[in-house]
């Protein structure tokens, strides 16, 4: 079991999850969001420091971090890479 929190003031849970895939795809879809919010100038101005993430195992302990910063001039990219999923190169 894991747990992802938006870290940034205030911190908030935001969602759980059974494996570290389906985790790290809802901290990509929380950037993604972020993304979409920011290019549509929704939710207030993006600080420098941009967003805060953790993925928490069941005890609370910080197991990745992220921050993310979304840049407006193109087009959202994932910002979890292939071998963090752990599959196979193809």
């Amino acid at each position: 079991m894991f747990e992802i929190w938006e870290t940034s003031e205030p911190a908030r849970l935001i969602s759980d999850a059974h494996s570290l895939k389906v985790a790290l795809e809802k901290v990509d879809t929380m950037c993604r969001l972020r993304h979409d919010q920011a290019v549509a100038h929704v939710g207030g101005a993006v600080s420098e420091e941009g967003y805060h993430f953790e993925i928490r195992d069941r005890h609370g302990k910080a197991l990745a971090r992220l921050t993310y910063v979304p840049d407006t001039s193109r087009a959202y990219q994932s910002v979890v890479v292939e071998e963090l999923h752990g599959d196979e190169p193809t």
